[in-house]
C-alpha cells in the first residue's frame, strides 16, 4: 500500500521541461514550498543541482516519496505533453490519491479531454482543474497567464498560490480567476491560442505589404514597429516583432531573411476552428491564419508553380508614408475583428456548456503574462465591464468608432495586396466578415431558393413570419413533400 503519511510541501509539480522547472522556480520565489518529480528521476537530480540549486525545492524519485511529501489535501500540477500522457499519468497517481485532493493539468489538453478527466475523477472525490498556461518560459518564470477552470471545489485550494504567481496588470490585479466547470479553462485558453494564430498572421500580412510592395528593409520595418508598438497596436507580439527585424545573423545581415518561409503548428489553432464549425460561429480570420501556415508548408509546390505563373513584382510608387498608415490601420482593425471573432466563440461554447464565462475577467487574465497581451485588452475588459451580456464587440462604442476610422485605410491595404498580388488572407477574410456582419441583407435568399429547388430543402420568407417554412416545386414535377431541415 502507498504511504499515507503527510509531508510539508505546498504544491507538487509533475513534468521538468522548461514550463514546469519555470513554474517551480516562480512558486519557490513566492514562499510556497515545492516537491518535483519526473518520471526520468535523473532530469529530477539535474533540476536541483542546477537551477534550483539552494532554493527550498525538494525533490522524489518515485510517486510514492513525491505524494508522501505533499500537505492534505494533496495539490498536484502536471506539466506534460496532452493526450494520452496525461491520462496515463492520472492513472498513475490515483492510488495515492484521496478524495478532496487537487490534481490540476497545465498543458495545451483539448478540452473535451478536460472535461472526460473532471467527470472521472470528480466520481472519486478528487477535484480535477484543466488549467491553460500562458506565456511561455518567461511568462512560466516570472509571471504567467493561468485559466483555470474544471472542479469549482479546487478554487478554494490553489488561488492563493495561482493568484500569487500569476501576472499583474498595471493596477496589480492578477491575470488569474477562476474560468468555469468542466473544460472551461482549457478552452479559453484554446481560443486564446487561436487568437495568437491569428495576431502572427495578420503582423506577417503587414510585413509582407511593407517589405515586397513597399520595399522596406528589415530596419526601417524594425523601426515601423517600434512606432506602432508605442500607439495603439501596443502589444507583445508586436514589440517581438520589431525585435526580429533588427535581430543579426553571424554575418550581420537581417537573420530573419534567412529563415525558411515555412510555418509549423501544434494543433490549437485548428481546434479552435473545429469548435467554430461545430458551434455555426464564422471565426473566419482564425481559420484563414491556421490554412496561411497548411499553405506556407507546401513550399515545393509553391515554387513549381511560382514558375508556371510568373509575374512580375512591381513596387509601388504611392505616397509610402501614407500607405504605411493604411496598413497599421488593417491590422489595427484585423485584430478587433479577430477578438470579436473570438468571444462570439467562446459566448456560445459558455452557453452550450452552461460556463457562465465571465468575458471581462477573460480579457483581465490577458492584459498580461500571456502571448497576446496588449494594450487592447484593456478595452474588451471596459467593454465588458459597461455591459456584461454584449453581445458583440461591434456593438460597443470604442471598437465601432476606432473601426469606422480604420475603414478606409484596411480597405485600401487589401486592395494594395490585390493589386499587387501579394496575399493577404487574414486582412481579406476580416473584411469581409465586417461588411458581411454589418450587411443588413446578404444572398443566401438565392442559396435557400437553389438548396429548395434541388433538395426541397425548403426556406424562410422575408413577409412571413420567422420560423414558417415553405416549399416550392420549382420544376414542376417535385410535388409538395419537402425535406426535413436540420444544422450543420
Amino acid at each position: 500500500m502507498p504511504v499515507q503519511k503527510e509531508g510539508n510541501c505546498d504544491i507538487g509539480v509533475i513534468g521538468l521541461a522548461v514550463m514546469g522547472q519555470n513554474l517551480i522556480m516562480n512558486m519557490n520565489d513566492h514562499h510556497f514550498k515545492v516537491v518535483c518529480f519526473n518520471r526520468t528521476t535523473t532530469k529530477v537530480d539535474t533540476f536541483l543541482q542546477g537551477p534550483a540549486k539552494g532554493t527550498e525545492v525538494e525533490g522524489a524519485r518515485s510517486l510514492e516519496e513525491f505524494f508522501g511529501k505533499l500537505k492534505r489535501p494533496r495539490r498536484v500540477m502536471c506539466m506534460i505533453k496532452a493526450g494520452d500522457p496525461v491520462d496515463e499519468l492520472i492513472d498513475e497517481c490515483l492510488p495515492y490519491l484521496q478524495a478532496g485532493d487537487v490534481f490540476i493539468d497545465g498543458g495545451n489538453s483539448h478540452f473535451p479531454d478536460t472535461e472526460r478527466r473532471c467527470n472521472k475523477l470528480k466520481q472519486k472525490g478528487i477535484l480535477f482543474v484543466g488549467c491553460g498556461v500562458s506565456g511561455g518560459e518567461v511568462g512560466a518564470r516570472f509571471g504567467p497567464s493561468l485559466m483555470p477552470g474544471g472542479n469549482h471545489d479546487a478554487w478554494s485550494h490553489i488561488k492563493d498560490i495561482f493568484q500569487t504567481i500569476a501576472a499583474k496588470t498595471e493596477k496589480g490585479e492578477p491575470c488569474c480567476d477562476w474560468v468555469g466547470s468542466g473544460g472551461a479553462g482549457h478552452y479559453v485558453k484554446m481560443v486564446h491560442n487561436g487568437i495568437e494564430y491569428g495576431d502572427i498572421q495578420i503582423i506577417c500580412e503587414a510585413y509582407d505589404l511593407l517589405h515586397r510592395v513597399l520595399g522596406m528593409n528589415e530596419d526601417q520595418l524594425s523601426k515601423i514597429f517600434e512606432k506602432w508598438n508605442r500607439g495603439e497596436l501596443n502589444s507583445y507580439l508586436i514589440d517581438v516583432a520589431s525585435k526580429v527585424f533588427a535581430y543579426p545573423d553571424t554575418d550581420g545581415t537581417p537573420l530573419v531573411s534567412k529563415i525558411l518561409d515555412v510555418a509549423m503548428q501544434k494543433g490549437t489553432g485548428k481546434w479552435t476552428g473545429q469548435s467554430a464549425l461545430d458551434e455555426g460561429v464564422p471565426v473566419t480570420l482564425i481559420g484563414e491564419a491556421v490554412f496561411a501556415r497548411c499553405l506556407s508548408a507546401l513550399k515545393d509546390e509553391r515554387v513549381k508553380l511560382s514558375k508556371f505563373f510568373r509575374r512580375h513584382q512591381r513596387l509601388f510608387t504611392g505616397e509610402k508614408a501614407d500607405m504605411v498608415e493604411h496598413i497599421r490601420q488593417a491590422l489595427y482593425a484585423s485584430k478587433i475583428i479577430s477578438y470579436t471573432q473570438g468571444y462570439m466563440l467562446m459566448r456560445e461554447a459558455s452557453k452550450k456548456y452552461n460556463w457562465n464565462l465571465n468575458f471581462g475577467a477573460i480579457a483581465l487574465m490577458w492584459q498580461n503574462g500571456c502571448i497576446i497581451r496588449s494594450i487592447f485588452l484593456s478595452k474588451i475588459k471596459e467593454a465588458f465591464d459597461k455591459n456584461r451580456h454584449l453581445e458583440n464587440l461591434l456593438f460597443d462604442d470604442f471598437f465601432r468608432l476606432a473601426i469606422e476610422k480604420a475603414l478606409p485605410g484596411w480597405r485600401k491595404a487589401v486592395l494594395l495586396g490585390v493589386e499587387h498580388a501579394t496575399p493577404t488572407p487574414c486582412f481579406m477574410a476580416a473584411l469581409s466578415f465586417f461588411d458581411g456582419i454589418t450587411s443588413e441583407r446578404l444572398p443566401a435568399n438565392l442559396l435557400q431558393a437553389i438548396r429548395d429547388y434541388f433538395g426541397a430543402h425548403t426556406y424562410e420568407r422575408s413577409d412571413a413570419e420567422r420560423g414558417q417554412f415553405f416549399h416550392t416545386d420549382w420544376a414542376g414535377t417535385g410535388g409538395k413533400a419537402s425535406a426535413g431541415s436540420y444544422n450543420a
